[in-house]
């Protein structure tokens, strides 16, 4: 999350937690992201996906699964990526020129990006408007009535949970430009994969930017398998949803007052998050904790195996 003159902050960050509160990586149950604790299982993968190339046969069923998953419109183009957070540089470069309005607290990259390339941030409308949808850490959803009047980027990235309110139908026409990670729901953050959504002329040349083979051989494969796997997308959602109800109700019980968030990761006001991150750290458990807010706390889902160890932590 970032607003004006605040650091850049993540989840993760485990071997400095570990340096402070000891252990080593493995000790760890990290609650501190929103990537799903169970992963999309991977399927095996020829051999040429490792000692080839990426040809354009693999992109072609990537772009065709991911057409069809997202109900991308047919006017619509699409541009793979070695996840989100390459596209996110390179907006800037492709945007028009003039201030930038990224309504916060949200994501930081974005505004980082835009700051390097040496744009200005407005509250006011602006030619670019970048929204995150559902936005983290507070899991606020938008509309098509809170597309700005120019360039309007949309980051989806939590957007899977619930794609029935995902903007997608919106790029049919130019001026709105959707994100998609792979890394969150399917949980294989480590594969790189994300996508940029728009209508060509909005695309512009982001493709060339890009380069060749911007995608691994892999990540073609497995993407491809994950987007087409739709009983596996069903069934997560469902159990995504009802553990996101489950640590809703144990850290309500224990004094924390939900605010929203996602399916993926939950937000809560605590009074002094400090605290809390230090009390579950000292049990090898590693949450979120925000620079601008004193009591905002974010968790992550636990795996399957990791809730008595959190209800643990809690008691």
């Amino acid at each position: 999350m970032t607003r004006a003159g605040a650091p850049r902050d993540h989840g993760g960050g485990l071997d400095a937690a570990a340096a402070r509160w000891g252990g080593t990586r493995s000790d760890w149950l990290d609650l501190s992201t929103g990537i799903n604790p169970v992963p999309y299982p991977l399927p095996d993968l020829p051999a040429g996906a490792w000692t080839a190339l990426p040809d354009a046969a693999a992109t072609a069923r990537l772009e065709a699964a991911a057409r069809r998953f997202w109900a991308v419109p047919e006017s619509a183009g699409l541009v793979l990526a070695p996840g989100a957070s390459a596209l996110i540089v390179r907006l800037p470069d492709i945007a028009p020129p003039g201030p930038v309005r990224i309504p916060g607290p949200t994501y930081n990259e974005h505004a980082a990006a835009f700051r390097l390339a040496g744009r200005t941030l407005t509250e006011a409308p602006a030619p670019v408007t970048v929204l995150v949808h559902p936005n983290n850490p507070d899991g606020r959803l938008r509309s098509a009535a809170d597309l700005g009047p120019g360039l309007t980027v949309v980051d989806e990235s939590f957007c899977d949970t619930d794609p029935g309110r995902s903007l997608i139908a919106a790029t049919a026409r130019p001026g709105t430009l959707i994100l998609k990670s792979f890394g969150k729901f399917w949980g294989l953050a480590g594969l790189r994969l994300g996508a940029a959504i728009a209508h060509p002329e909005t695309l512009a040349d982001l493709a060339e930017r890009l380069g060749p083979w911007p995608v691994s051989g892999p990540a073609l494969a497995i993407g491809a398998a994950a987007l087409s796997d739709i009983p596996w997308a069903e069934s997560t959602r469902a159990r995504l949803a009802a553990d996101a109800a489950r640590l809703d109700r144990l850290m309500a019980g224990r004094g924390a007052r939900p605010l929203g968030g996602t399916p993926l990761f939950r937000l809560y006001e605590t009074g002094d998050a400090a605290a809390w991150q230090d009390r579950l750290a000292r049990h090898r458990i590693w949450s979120r904790i925000f620079p601008w807010s004193r009591g905002w706390l974010r968790l992550g889902l636990p795996a399957p195996a990791g809730w008595p160890r959190l209800e643990d932590a809690l008691a």
